[in-house]
């Protein structure tokens, strides 16, 4: 019992909380982070152009890496001749027939209905030579189908004519204006997949990792760029279990760093809710004092900005009136 009892005291030890001799502080130790933005790439294409060097300082919108876009211009292009297919459509059908068509559709009727007179009067002849057995019947037949023929072509060209002089339909236009309207999204779509072909930095900071080279192509989804992002750094740390009610998001806190006499105005900006390393449920009460809780504290000082990332720090806790005092460290007694 005594070795456990000493093992948890050491353990407590090693995750940097230690108590400070008064009841209204705690220290836990991490290190300097910064937010960590992972750009990936969003086509399979390969990559044509690296602009920027690991450890650079970019710009927002500033162009880190470039893929091939040669495909994606293509459909561009086919996209835009659609869109600029459909809008001419919408434009003929808004002005209506032009007065040539109206003209051909009239002439193309008036030679249907003299074709129809011609086969009328062949037929009203062949009649009469079939009465008088000069002519067969099945010559009749013929004549009777060429009638038909023709008065089906006169109807054809009468319904044409009347559909050159009614104009366009709502319909016709509501159909038309659909087919832009779908163009356009198909363009809007293929264009901003072409744009990310570009992999852009969303806000300043620092590229961190470039893993890929020219002339690989990474597969969709995969991350072409890290970042560190500009601003302060927070430090990450991990806040044992009997601490965890006592750190809530706002709690003061005071940062300090090896070799730097300067102490750091801090809080508390966010705690996690389920515990690292080992789930809570299966432990005992005992074992429940080796849980820890990862916490985010922000550093509020303008100084800070200059602070690298990834060095140790000590945190020092400080909870506000009314939080109860800290606990003892197992086997301080």
């Amino acid at each position: 019992m005594t070795a456990r009892i000493a093992w948890l005291a050491a353990l407590w030890v090693g995750l940097g909380c230690l108590a400070c001799g008064d009841d209204t502080e705690w220290r836990v130790v991490g290190t300097l982070e910064r937010d960590r933005i992972e750009l990936i790439a969003e086509g399979r294409e390969p990559i044509v152009s690296i602009r920027v060097r690991e450890g650079e300082h970019v710009k927002a919108d500033q162009v880190l890496v470039e893929l091939d876009d040669a495909r994606l211009a293509a459909q561009v292009d086919g996209a835009r001749s659609a869109r600029d297919r459909a809008a001419a459509r919408v434009a003929e059908l808004e002005r209506g027939p032009r007065s040539e068509l109206i003209a051909e559709a009239r002439a193309r009727l008036a030679a249907a209905e003299s074709s129809l007179a011609t086969a009328r009067i062949d037929l009203t002849r062949v009649e009469r030579l079939v009465d008088q057995r000069v002519e067969s019947a099945d010559r009749l037949d013929q004549l009777r189908g060429l009638v038909d023929e023709a008065a089906a072509r006169r109807d054809e060209a009468r319904a044409a004519l009347s559909r050159h002089l009614e104009g366009t339909t709502a319909e016709e236009l509501t159909q038309a204006r659909a087919s832009v309207a779908e163009a356009e999204a198909a363009l809007y779509d293929v264009t901003v997949r072409a744009s990310r072909l570009q992999v852009r930095a969303p806000r300043p900071g620092v590229v961190d990792a470039l893993p890929y080279e020219v002339g690989e192509r990474p597969p969709p989804g995969a991350v072409v760029a890290v970042m560190l992002a500009d601003g302060a750094p927070y430090a990450r740390v991990f806040v044992p279990a009997s601490l965890r009610v006592h750190v809530a998001p706002g709690t003061a806190a005071t940062v300090e760093i090896d070799g730097l006499e300067t102490r750091y105005r801090a809080r508390v900006r966010s705690v996690a809710s389920d515990a690292a390393f080992t789930p809570y449920y299966a432990l005992t009460e005992r074992d429940r004092s080796r849980l820890v809780y990862v916490a985010e504290v922000e550093l509020l000082d303008a100084d800070a900005l200059a602070l690298p990332t990834g060095i140790p720090v000590e945190v020092v806790l400080e909870p506000s009136a009314g939080v109860a005092s800290a606990p003892e460290a197992p086997g301080a007694s």
